[in-house]
C-alpha cells in the first residue's frame, strides 16, 4: 500500500478541522490515527499477524476514545469552553491559507507518528520480540491516558475549581502526556528491528521526536494557565514544586522558562 493513501485518510479525517480551527489538533487527531488504523488494516489485510492486527485496533481504539473525550468535554465542560474562547474568537480572523497550511502539516504529522507500524508492514517483515514489546508499551499508555482523563473528569466534578493532585496525578502533574509518549514510544520501538535504510530510520524517528516536543509544548501550556489560576494557592506551590511535570522521578518541575516549547 502507498503512503500517499495513508496521507490521504489521515487528511480526509483531520479535515474536521475547518469546522474549528483547533479540532485540527484535537479531535481530528483522533479521528486522524483511527482512519489510519483502518487503512492499515485494508491495506496490508493479507499479511497480517495478531500483533498487527492488534497495533491497528490500538489505533482505531485510541484515535475514537480521544476525539470522543476531547469532544464530550468540548461540549459538557463549560469550563473548558471558557478556556478556549479566546481561541475561537482568534480563529474567526485566521486565513484560509493558514488553515490549509496547518491542515496538511497535521496530516503529515499524523503519519509520521504511526510510520513505523507501516513500514513494518510495507517491508513485510515477521512478528518478533520488538512488535510485542512495542505493543505492550502503546496499550500501557493507551491505559494510563485513558485512567488520568477518566481521573481528572472526575475530579473536577467534585471541585471544578481546584487542580487535580489525585490518583495517577500524584505521580506526574500531566499523566495523560505521559500516556501519550507511552503510546507513540511503543509505536517507534515497534519498528526499531524492520526499518530499511536511513530514509525509514529519520521519518520514524523524526515522527518520535515531534511527538515529544507536542506534549512537552502542552505541558508547558498547562503550566502557564495553571499557574494563572492556581499561582496564589499555597497546596498548589507545594504542589508543583514536588511533583514532576511529566517524567516520573526526573525531577523537572517546571518547562515554561523553554522558549522553544510553543506556548
Amino acid at each position: 500500500m502507498s503512503y500517499w493513501i495513508l496521507l490521504i485518510a489521515s487528511l480526509v479525517a483531520c479535515s474536521i478541522g475547518f469546522i474549528k480551527y483547533l479540532w485540527f489538533i484535537s479531535v481530528g487527531y483522533g479521528l486522524a490515527v483511527s482512519a489510519i488504523g483502518v487503512a492499515l488494516a485494508i491495506g496490508f489485510h493479507d499479511i497480517m499477524g495478531l500483533p498487527e492486527w492488534l497495533f491497528c485496533g490500538a489505533f482505531l481504539i485510541y484515535g475514537l476514545r480521544l476525539g470522543g473525550y476531547l469532544l464530550f468535554r468540548e461540549i459538557k465542560s463549560a469550563g473548558y469552553r471558557h478556556v478556549l474562547n479566546p481561541e475561537l474568537e482568534r480563529s474567526k480572523h485566521i486565513p484560509l491559507f493558514v488553515k490549509l497550511s496547518l491542515w496538511v502539516t497535521c496530516g503529515i504529522l499524523y503519519t509520521l507518528m504511526t510510520i513505523p507500524v507501516y513500514f513494518r508492514l510495507l517491508n513485510n517483515e515477521p512478528a518478533d520480540t520488538m512488535l510485542w514489546v512495542g505493543l505492550v508499551v502503546t496499550v500501557c499508555g493507551l491505559t494510563m491516558e485513558t485512567v488520568a482523563d477518566m481521573q481528572k473528569t472526575a475530579a473536577k466534578k467534585r471541585n471544578s475549581h481546584r487542580f487535580v493532585d489525585t490518583g495517577l496525578y500524584r505521580i506526574v502533574r500531566c499523566p495523560n502526556y505521559l500516556g501519550e509518549l507511552l503510546i507513540w514510544l511503543g509505536v517507534f520501538l515497534s519498528g526499531t528491528t524492520v526499518l530499511h535504510g536511513a530514509w525509514q530510520w529519520v521519518l520514524s524517528i523524526l515522527g518520535y521526536l515531534l511527538i515529544v516536543w507536542i506534549m512537552f509544548s502542552g505541558a508547558r501550556r498547562l503550566e502557564i494557565r495553571q499557574d494563572r489560576n492556581y499561582g496564589k494557592d499555597p497546596e498548589y506551590q507545594k504542589y508543583v514544586s514536588t511533583v514532576p511535570i511529566l517524567i516520573p522521578l526526573i525531577p523537572l518541575y517546571s518547562v515554561k522558562k523553554y522558549k522553544f516549547l510553543v506556548a
